[in-house]
């Protein structure tokens, strides 16, 4: 692979507005776009297909020149500065954010990019070659101007326009080289204009620099307001600044990430697409946003929760579009190679029709945390809320795919019996904090079963520890959810003895695999980062905060250099594996520095020591 044009998934950061998403190379070049919305199809994605997918690159001509990037502290704007023999260039990537005065977000639709020589002189080039659709449709160009131009074709067009002159090539691209010297600056934007592709005009220069001045202020404002003070705070805010922007403002759905089909094994096939709202996922991220002291977050979500949910609860899903879709179809896009060479390129996932058990109890445990941060549980939602305690009640003990989505038959998980535990602990916690009608009675009864069938079927006779599914042997990390959800405390015989097991028998060096075990998909996957979190939270909760505050430093030293963690580490190489960046292993890192914190008896201003720990 040492020949492959492709980077590592590290080498990417991401950039984004609540509406859209890209990835940024450390060489200048943006390799994945969406515009519109985080599911819609791509105007970039050489990161799926190096030769068809499109890509626009901004760098020094080809030559010695060393790259170092940051963000912005405290946003989610990249700077990149080029070093060459001749001279410095700071290139600045920017989706800009459009903040009514009201707070409302809403889209540009566009792509800013700021290049300007620090020192001496710096030959630069500039590439634009948008690929519609995944890389099935080149677009027209008609270029206006010598530095205004037109992609369009199919359903999706490109705006683009430059300070310096571009040049439309036979493949149909747009194509600058030039020079800048100390002090000159060129901007280079694209702008997705969906209906007025025909009649378009440049922004002035000083609009779009103004943009991603006020888009700076706006993520500054935010990231000041995270209320985690500890010795992790520069990780815990990049953490959340990745879960901000992975939130659709329109909608309030949160997505587990931006991208599709990067692989969970370099030329295997275990290649997903992450860019839709998973009940589990969702609530999660919510609860490591509440924690750090933000709650409209939670508003807008819980308002798009119960549109996205209405109906019977028999319907619900363990994942819906960003808009509240439900037809979701899992396709395969054969003309893409995928990341080097890791096929199949999927949109859409199949999970939409999966059975699983435990969403119920991500879901309940969101709606109880929305109400002890003062959000209202109104009559039609809890009438909806009830029916899934009723739910629980009726189909607890039914084999599911459980958390990890397995393709094998569905299993007797623990995990999933776990959260129908907390599907009905907290419909009865509701209910009685708010004096709601309901079956109170018959979910605590139903409840203390569930437990008891747990206690007595998922635990390994021989090691006290929780095992996979009942009647197996098998390890499970997800079991480390256990003390995390209030099942069990982390001094518990049972969740030591997991604890011990996990490190033992799932870990290399600290890096936990979910399982070792038969899941109905071919090939092989890397070590789960949020798995590794839940050992550091474990490690803490029981006791252990110098072998967990070591494990979360080396677990940091995965990030790359803009602090970004994707689904995965391979645990042979360190390298990142899986989409980029995700939400599970950002909110897996805020949930173990809070519970180093809440280890060393400092609790953070936003919680309360009663709470329960955190994921």
């Amino acid at each position: 692979m040492s020949a492959s044009p492709y980077p590592p998934i590290s080498d990417y950061a991401l950039l984004g507005d609540c509406h859209s998403a890209a990835l940024v190379s450390r060489a200048g070049s943006i390799d994945w776009c969406c515009f519109h919305r985080f599911d819609a199809h791509p105007v970039f994605a050489r990161i799926l297909d190096w030769g068809k997918g499109g890509f626009f690159s901004i760098a020094p001509e080809e030559g010695a020149a060393e790259a170092t990037r940051r963000y912005r502290p405290g946003t989610n704007i990249v700077e990149t500065t080029f070093t060459t023999p001749s001279g410095t260039l700071v290139l600045t990537d920017c989706i800009p954010v459009h903040a009514r005065d009201d707070e409302t977000l809403e889209p540009y639709h566009q792509l800013i990019r700021i290049l300007r020589c620090t020192d001496g002189r710096v030959d630069v080039t500039c590439e634009i070659s948008p690929r519609f659709d995944f890389g099935w449709t080149v677009p027209r160009l008609d270029m206006r101007s010598d530095r205004l131009g037109v992609a369009y074709g199919g359903a999706d067009a490109l705006m683009i326009q430059a300070d310096c002159a571009l040049d439309k090539t036979d493949t149909c691209d747009a194509v600058a080289r030039f020079s800048l010297d100390a002090s000159e600056e060129c901007i280079v934007a694209v702008t997705y204009p969906i209906e007025r592709y025909f009649d378009v005009a440049a922004i002035d220069g000083d609009e779009l620099r103004e943009r991603v001045a006020k888009t700076d202020r706006f993520w500054t404002r935010w990231s000041e307001r995270c209320s985690y003070r500890g010795p992790y705070r520069d990780q815990v805010v990049r953490s959340a600044l990745v879960a901000k922007a992975l939130i659709n403002a329109p909608s309030g759905a949160i997505v587990a990430a931006p991208t599709t089909s990067l692989p969970e094994e370099i030329g295997g096939s275990r290649n997903w697409d992450y860019r839709y709202s998973w009940l589990r996922d969702s609530g999660l991220n919510l609860y490591a946003l509440f924690r750090l002291g933000y709650t409209e977050e939670a508003h807008a979500y819980v308002e798009w929760l119960k549109r996205s949910t209405a109906g019977r609860v028999e319907d619900l899903q363990t994942l819906y579009g960003v808009g509240g879709e439900r037809l979701i179809d899992e396709t395969e896009l054969s003309w893409l190679e995928g990341y080097r060479g890791s096929a199949p390129v999927r949109i859409g996932n199949i999970a939409v029709q999966q059975f699983q058990l435990d969403i119920n109890g991500y879901l309940l445990d969101t709606a109880w945390l929305y109400d002890k941060y003062g959000g209202e549980i109104d009559e039609a939602f809890w009438d909806f809320l009830r029916a899934v305690a009723d739910f629980v009640c009726e189909h607890w003990n039914e084999p599911d795919q459980g958390i990890w989505e397995v393709r094998s038959d569905p299993e007797q998980f623990v995990h999933s019996k776990v959260l129908a535990w907390v599907a009905l602990d907290r419909a009865v916690r509701l209910a009685k904090k708010n004096d709601l009608t309901g079956d109170l009675e018959g979910w605590a009864k139903v409840r203390d079963a569930i437990r008891t069938a747990i206690l007595s079927e998922g635990v390994d006779q021989a090691s006290g520890s929780f095992v996979r599914a009942f009647g197996s042997d098998a390890l499970d990390a997800a079991t480390l959810m256990i003390p995390l959800v209030r099942f069990l405390p982390a001094t518990d015989p049972h969740v030591r003895a997991t604890v011990a097991r996990v490190a033992a028998e799932l870990s290399t060096d600290g890096l936990v695999d979910r399982y070792r075990a038969e899941d109905g998909v071919e090939g092989g996957e890397g070590s789960f980062l949020i798995c590794s979190f839940w050992l550091v939270g474990n490690l803490a909760l029981c006791g252990e905060s110098e072998r967990a505050t070591e494990l979360f430093d080396r677990l940091l030293g995965f990030a790359n250099d803009v602090g970004l963690l994707s689904e995965e580490v391979d645990p042979r190489t360190g390298d990142l594996l899986g989409n980029f960046p995700q939400a599970f292993s950002h909110v897996g890192l805020i949930g173990a520095a809070l519970n180093l914190e809440k280890a060393k008896g400092a609790t953070s201003p936003s919680e309360p020591s009663s709470r329960r720990a955190s994921p």
